[in-house]
């Protein structure tokens, strides 16, 4: 793995990315040639960073025999902070810098960073996109996800009780969003005793303007027409419902987006173990799954 920086468009801060390649062929004479392919980006969700998909991008890259880059989105680990002025337009900057400096095409998307990425392919050219359970606001569907009680918790330094009502706004934790405030409360409490749990507790306030972001951004289908890449929208089977919705709406009024469930799998399904999620994505973004129709560079750099 190698650990670099870029430079973000707007204010000169830096993002800190983790860049996996894969091991270099040999020629007919055995001399090392080098990987040439273009990269593909992965953006993290929310409430982590980007550790915790690094072993799902070292599958991916071994799987592609293609450079796999992750970064820290902002307010995390080794990049700069969330600007006051900070919203979905400063994540597609972020992205188009990350992608500019890789030389990546292809991007593959978790939770917030699926929303991120579908806004970004409204007004950028990419590759080949695929998205993981999306954050994608449509006609207010998620404004009652969003709990006021949070960021009220946040500004007052109540973490546990913020973090109980992200959990079950978002019902993105299994059976365990629909306990009881009190219950999620001591659950943050024991989980703070851990590294991921305080890394969680930390990046709260990030979460807050995130969540904030996705609302802003509310849009309708027709917005989405200017999407022409090439896109996969995967949803968990045990993911919340309303991100398998999201994604049939989008597929069925976009020609380009396609949609697909994955079986067994929950909303962190790329941050667990195995490889079976990464083959899936690996299969559709070399075109060989059968899915959306490849769409000519020309058509797609419009």
């Amino acid at each position: 793995m190698e650990t670099w920086t870029v430079e973000t468009d707007d204010d000169g801060s830096r993002l800190e990315v983790h860049s996996f390649r894969p091991a270099h062929s040999t020629s007919a004479k055995g001399d090392p040639v080098p990987v040439t392919a273009p990269g593909v980006v992965v953006i993290h969700g929310t409430l982590v960073t980007d550790a915790l998909y690094r072993p799902f991008a070292r599958n991916l890259s071994l799987l592609l025999s293609r450079p796999v880059h992750c970064y820290n989105r902002r307010g995390r680990a080794g990049s700069a902070p969330q600007p006051d002025s900070y919203s979905v337009a400063t994540e597609i900057r972020d992205l188009a810098a990350v992608m500019r400096a890789t030389g990546s095409e292809d991007v593959v998307a978790h939770s917030f960073g699926g929303f991120v990425a579908l806004q970004a392919a409204r007004d950028m050219p990419l590759g080949r996109l695929v998205t993981y359970d999306a954050a994608v606001s449509l006609s207010g569907n998620l404004n009652h996800r969003w709990r006021p009680e949070l960021e009220q918790a946040v500004t007052e330094g109540q973490l546990d009780h913020a973090w109980a009502h992200l959990v079950q706004g978002l019902a993105t934790a299994g059976p365990l969003s629909y306990l009881p405030l009190g219950a999620l409360r001591m659950l943050s409490i024991m989980s703070a005793r851990t590294n991921v749990g305080a890394e969680m507790r930390e990046l709260l306030p990030t979460a807050v303007k995130e969540m904030r972001a996705v609302l802003d951004a509310d849009a309708e289908l027709a917005d989405f027409k200017e999407v022409t890449n090439p896109t996969l929208m995967l949803s968990g089977g045990w993911s919340p419902g309303y991100f398998a919705d999201t994604g049939r709406q989008l597929a069925s009024a976009v020609p380009a987006i396609d949609f697909a469930v994955v079986p067994g799998q929950l909303h962190e399904g790329p941050i667990r173990p195995g490889k079976r999620l990464a083959l899936r994505i690996a299969r559709f973004l070399n075109g060989t799954d059968g899915s959306v129709r490849p769409l000519s560079r020309k058509r797609r750099r419009k």
